[in-house]
């Protein structure tokens, strides 16, 4: 799915802005609320979460369905003889889109884009747009979680009468199976877009063969494949009328092709690298029969190469090391609402802290962010939100056909960008209890690698995110391209012991390298208040943190098929509440707000000192 873009043969109309809004029921919203005005409703800026936006209204826990509506207009001179379409890049979790009080279709997944084709529903005059949104998650969602209506978090005095008799009246609420909040509503942007009848749908840029160890500035030839995908009535007979142009980043022609499908040769090409972004841009036109039938796109795209190989991961030939971390889409006031503001801050702080990489944690980010690594030359391992995952969900058909959707559909809109380097296909799902409830993960997770390879044109390598689990037990895992662990020695197991969790570490990791893959860090890390010390750096202080990446890393580092180290977390990110936080998350080596804590300074030296290829030799 292209994003949308204006040219000369496209407009693009930006619905961002204040909705009006209102909370409807757990389970049903009323339909005449998608029909005319809402009663008393309050105002929603979008892109945002509604959870932080109200005070007059508690809506940090709402739990089931609310409304967003507003009206638009568009110039009829604008549309004429125009394919025209309505694109929400995200609605969480679930969503009913109404136009003019009719039901356009429904979505589910709350972080990828979807869109309904409006031609001839959108009317001369005021339009009335109404989407109702779905935050329950559940067992047949991504991620998971349970409804009902007692507490997620502390659950001791279970056996306590009064405490049974409080449930009966506690409220209705989403009990996640992951440990970040479940904010909700339109977080994406919303946009109406144009396009001719016949029009190109999709492009594909997919690099053949580079010439491997080309320095920043030097340049070596180099084979691209391209495929541009056709829609509309006449997009079988018009193939032919497709020309694609390549220019480099000052815009200058490089090379063109005529076609829909091909490869072309770049004699002298700059490659995309980590640190050293180089973005080419592949101009797409389709020829019509009339001016205004004629459509064109321009894709960028980097040439690099992606591969796995003799316990190393190669990107352009050379063994790259992952610095760097698990990430959220969080802050004060948005929420998870796309932020472009908060994005060049935080690609500032990566460059800042010497780091070259992040996981999507968990859940496909805003397109923005990934347009913004490829310029920026930071890599990305862009993950699935299947995270909360455990037997008996791997018996689950709808759920793992949900799962292959999104799968499906995330590779679809990321193919293209460079800063993505490797697939996850879930965070921390359990199966290590032995037997049949293992084999069943396997049976679930293996088709599921093998549709990501299968979808995607550049074949990146594709992992599985573990927990701390019994990894003897674990059959999944060792399966995967790269494995990729998130371990709390130190933290949730062997609590303040440095020794005794380095030892753990090592124990662990020598059974590790008889598997024979490649092996990096997607999570390790500890909670820290910032301000909190103490002179012998306990647990929950700025020493014991910066300690405790000293200790780890220090272990690692003497390992030279372990390619690399992605903390966690970023930054502090809000959770739900409960006993086992405050104020959510506080892992982060910056704090919510991007104040950077001890750590971050211990990091930056250490990650000014690694080179992002050859390190380790």
């Amino acid at each position: 799915m292209l994003y949308p873009q204006t040219n000369d043969a496209r407009l693009v109309f930006s619905l961002d802005g204040v909705w009006d809004f209102k909370t409807a029921g757990e389970t049903d919203y009323p339909t005449e609320w998608t029909s005319a005005a809402l009663p008393e409703p309050i105002p929603m800026a979008v892109p945002g979460s509604y959870n932080d936006q109200n005070d007059m209204t508690d809506l940090y826990d709402v739990y089931g369905w609310v409304v967003y509506q507003r009206t638009f207009s568009l110039p009829e001179r604008t549309i004429e003889g125009q394919r025209v379409v309505l694109r929400f890049d995200a609605a969480t979790h679930a969503a009913d889109v109404y136009l003019n009080g009719e039901k356009l279709g429904s979505h589910k997944g709350g972080f990828l884009p979807f869109e309904f084709d409006v031609t001839g529903k959108v009317k001369a005059g005021d339009n009335l747009l109404a989407v109702a949104i779905d935050n329950r998650i559940n067992q047949s969602t991504l991620p998971i979680g349970n409804e009902g209506n007692v507490a997620f978090f502390g659950s001791d005095n279970a056996g306590i009468p009064s405490v049974e008799a409080g449930k009966r009246w506690a409220k209705p609420q989403n009990r996640p199976n992951f440990d970040f909040f479940n904010f909700a509503g339109l977080n994406r942007h919303v946009e109406l877009y144009t396009t001719p009848e016949t029009y190109i749908a999709d492009v594909a840029v997919t690099t053949k063969s580079v010439t491997e160890g080309l320095g920043e500035g030097e340049t070596g030839p180099a084979t691209i494949g391209y495929e541009v995908t056709l829609g509309g009535e006449f997009a079988a007979k018009r193939d032919d009328h497709v020309t694609v142009t390549i220019q480099d980043e000052f815009g200058n022609t490089v090379a063109t092709a005529t076609g829909a499908k091909g490869e072309i040769t770049l004699p002298a090409a700059h490659l995309w690298n980590p640190g050293a972004a180089y973005l080419y841009t592949a101009h797409v036109d389709l020829a019509g029969f009339a001016e205004s039938e004629s459509d064109e796109y321009d894709q960028t795209f980097g040439i690099r190469t992606v591969e796995v190989k003799d316990q190393k991961f190669l990107i352009n030939g050379k063994p790259f090391y992952f610095k760097g971390f698990g990430k959220h889409e969080d802050s004060y006031f948005h929420g998870r609402g796309t932020d472009q503001l908060l994005n060049v801050k935080d690609v500032s702080l990566i460059h800042w802290l010497n780091a070259n990489s992040f996981r999507t944690s968990h859940y496909p980010y805003a397109e923005n962010m990934y347009d913004l690594c490829d310029r920026e030359g930071i890599v990305i391992i862009d993950e699935t939100p299947a995270v909360g995952m455990s037997w008996p969900q791997y018996t689950n058909k709808p759920l793992f056909e949900h799962h292959q959707q999104v799968i499906r559909d995330m590779i679809a809109r990321d193919k293209n960008h460079p800063s993505v380097v490797m697939w996850s296909l879930a965070n921390e799902p359990w199966y290590d209890q032995g037997g049949e409830k293992s084999e069943s993960a396997l049976k679930y997770f293996t088709p599921l690698y093998e549709l990501a390879h299968e979808v995607d044109p550049q074949n990146r390598p594709v992992t599985i995110v573990c927990c701390q689990n019994d990894y003897t037990k674990d059959l999944v895992t060792r399966t995967m391209d790269v494995v990729c662990l998130n371990r709390y020695y130190g933290w949730y197991n062997l609590s303040g012991d440095l020794d005794a969790a380095c030892y753990a570490l090592n124990y662990e990791l020598d059974w590790w390298e008889k598997i024979g893959k490649p092996v990096m860090f997607t999570e390790y890390g500890a909670d820290t208040m910032e301000g909190v010390h103490g002179t012998h750096g306990k647990m929950w202080s700025e020493e014991y943190q910066r300690d405790y990446f000293a200790r780890i890393d220090a272990e690692i580092d003497k390992r030279p098929w372990f390619i690399g180290e992605q903390l966690w977390n970023f930054a502090d990110f809000v959770t739900i509440q409960g006993t086992m936080r405050v104020e959510g998350n506080r892992k982060g080596i910056l704090t919510r707000d991007r104040q950077p804590k001890m750590a971050a300074h211990f990091l930056r030296d250490r990650w000014a000192k690694i080179p992002n290829f050859g390190y380790k030799g």
